[in-house]
């Protein structure tokens, strides 16, 4: 009985130990395992993760189509800019700086204060209140020239949207104004959205009643259509970064 007994327990305690280093040799492949799925992963053998990227802070330079004349807040143009961005996966902190009425001698005069420190990025829009007026354009150059260096000064990278004359100071007034914005973009190395009614303008379905300012709708058109420029140009702001 005696004899059955320890047969029985020796066979048991060999048993056990036969386990035991299956087990061990399972918990070693696991933990060499472990090690070299961390010496691949970010933030662990590598050094400290980074965290998420931050906002790039943007400013919209701009007279009432970028202010949202005539639209609930929401629906003006850098607000919605901002959401098209951020469903790309874009983060932005978006400042509206539009002023209804303003001129690029008008965005000039409050640039220091519109444009605040620690701003990357600066949407001009502006000269479509020139164009109504009929002011020089020499002088709408000159102004717009001076905005884009000062912010270049500054380090803030800069997009120019172009705008166009209306037809009513005559063909020669025309032909100058609309040359400004090509030629500031290639005199000063800055991206051009040529035209920033492109698709809207002179629509009478997404315009409001005088004829001038995008409906909710027309905004919408305005964004969709830009959004590719400003995603190259954000594009390379963060390139920059890293």
């Amino acid at each position: 009985m005696r004899l059955s007994m320890v047969r029985s327990y020796g066979t048991s305690a060999a048993a056990v130990e036969g386990r035991l280093r299956i087990f061990v040799h399972i918990l070693v492949l696991l933990m060499g395992l472990m090690t070299a799925a961390s010496a691949q992963t970010p933030g662990l053998e590598n050094g400290p993760e980074k965290g998420p990227a931050k906002p790039i802070k943007m400013v919209v330079l701009g007279d009432s189509l970028s202010a949202g004349y005539g639209l609930p807040g929401p629906a003006a143009f850098p607000i919605r800019l901002q959401k098209a961005l951020e469903a790309k996966g874009i983060k932005v902190e978006m400042t509206n700086a539009g002023v209804s009425g303003d001129t690029a001698s008008g965005g000039r005069e409050r640039l220091d204060w519109s444009v605040p420190d620690g701003t990357d990025a600066v949407i001009i829009e502006l000269g479509a209140n020139d164009a109504l007026r009929g002011i020089d354009p020499a002088v709408t150059r000159a102004a717009l020239s001076d905005i884009i260096t000062k912010l270049q000064a500054r380090k803030i990278a800069v997009l120019l949207c172009g705008m166009l004359a209306p037809p009513n100071y005559g063909s020669e007034y025309a032909a100058k104004f609309n040359a400004i914005y090509p030629d500031l973009s290639k005199a000063l190395g800055v991206p051009l959205y040529p035209f920033f009614l492109d698709g809207v303008a002179a629509n009478p379905k997404i315009n409001q009643a005088d004829g001038m300012h995008p409906t909710a709708e027309g905004v919408d058109i305005v964004v969709k259509n830009i959004l590719p420029t400003v995603e190259a140009f954000l594009g390379a702001i963060s390139g920059q970064r890293s």
